[in-house]
């Protein structure tokens, strides 16, 4: 019976820079079958812990101290196989949803989600269930057929050659969105994001960033 037990149980890592919303999280989640076995305050601890421990589940917070949970997402997941990650976040982002799923995430959670369905989350990412609310999921379906649509243009806009990912800067650029963000959400550092727009700007041969969208929005 105490082997069984333990094959049932849920063992569950907790990754944010808060003690105070870890402590809150670890008890939402206790409960019969559910055990959290570890805690990280950044993505390096997590980094050299998880390894060893190798949780079912590990909720980990995109917005920690150095390394993002996306790129620990991103840096775990295929060491982790049998790990499901979920990410439990203040963000509502759409780019943020999509490259969590991208690196490997099961589910992506904003903080507020009650103490009940966080628990349910853990049982059903361990099902293999994808964790979100269902508007999320909605959005995050709409976001991927998107970019789907416009890999054809990764080689030209406009005749101008340009890279893939070059592409998915432009197309954020004429989002909005900030080179912060940009970086963000394409997990690259803001020095090669800002390199992608200077050499966008010079291939499109405009003056500046809302050019750029435009042109981008003509062509899309």
């Amino acid at each position: 019976m105490i082997a069984e037990s333990r094959t049932t149980t849920v063992r569950v890592m907790l990754v944010d820079d808060h003690q105070l919303v870890r402590l809150a999280v670890r008890q939402a989640i206790t409960a019969p079958g559910v055990e959290v076995v570890g805690e990280a305050a950044s993505a390096e601890e997590a980094l050299s812990l998880a390894p060893d421990i190798r949780p079912d589940v590990l909720l980990v917070d995109i917005g920690l101290p150095g390394m993002s949970g996306l790129d620990l997402v991103r840096e775990l997941a295929p060491r982790l196989p049998a790990t499901r990650f979920i990410v439990l976040t203040v963000s509502t982002a759409d780019t943020d949803v999509a490259v969590a799923m991208e690196h490997g995430a099961s589910g992506f959670l904003t903080k507020d989600v009650a103490p009940d369905a966080l628990l349910r989350a853990v049982h059903g990412a361990v099902r293999g269930d994808l964790v979100m609310p269902r508007q999320m999921a909605a959005r995050l379906v709409r976001t991927l057929g998107d970019r789907a649509r416009h890999v054809p243009m990764s080689a030209t806009l406009c005749g101008t050659e340009m890279s893939r990912r070059e592409t998915e800067v432009l197309r954020l650029v004429a989002e909005g969105y900030t080179d912060r963000e940009i970086a963000r959400a394409l997990t690259l550092s803001i020095r090669t994001v800002e390199s992608h727009v200077s050499n966008l700007l010079r291939k499109l041969d405009v003056a500046n960033r809302r050019e750029a969208g435009r042109r981008y929005r003509a062509f899309a």
